[in-house]
């Protein structure tokens, strides 16, 4: 979370999922991986989920924000991106940081997957009993 002249960084994680959201200011533009938002993400919670910072920050058409994000699923791409762009509105402003940890988007969701283990189907399933 860093800040550089007009732009402001912040870091995002969710599950396999990282965000790196940079955010400056213009005219209200968001690209997700050199696309539109909207075109990004097509289901309308993961678009709230996004949205959700700049809806309580009230800077629709304020900044320009741009994000890299990789790894995981749609799911966790779209909570990293929340996280991230909520840290970097808080560099921008630090009077924002009561509203957002009142929200819950200042606290990083630490759960994965858990992983396979040997003599199992899954993480916890055993293989089917046969008693002969």
């Amino acid at each position: 979370m860093t800040k550089d002249d007009n732009m402001f960084y912040g870091t995002g994680r969710r599950k396999c999922s990282t965000a790196r959201v940079f955010v400056k200011k213009g005219t209200g533009s968001i690209l997700v991986n050199g696309k539109p938002v909207e075109q990004f993400f097509t289901v309308e919670r993961h678009r709230e989920k996004v949205m959700l910072p700049i809806r309580i920050a009230k800077i629709a058409n304020k900044f320009d924000i741009f994000v890299n994000v990789k790894g995981g699923g749609i799911t966790g791409q779209a909570g990293a991106m929340s996280l991230g762009l909520a840290r970097a509105l808080k560099v921008y402003d630090e009077t924002l940081e009561p509203k957002f940890r009142e929200e819950g988007l200042l606290t990083r969701d630490s759960r994965m997957v858990e992983r396979k283990k040997y003599g199992r189907a899954g993480a916890r399933r055993s293989f089917q009993f046969s008693k002969r």
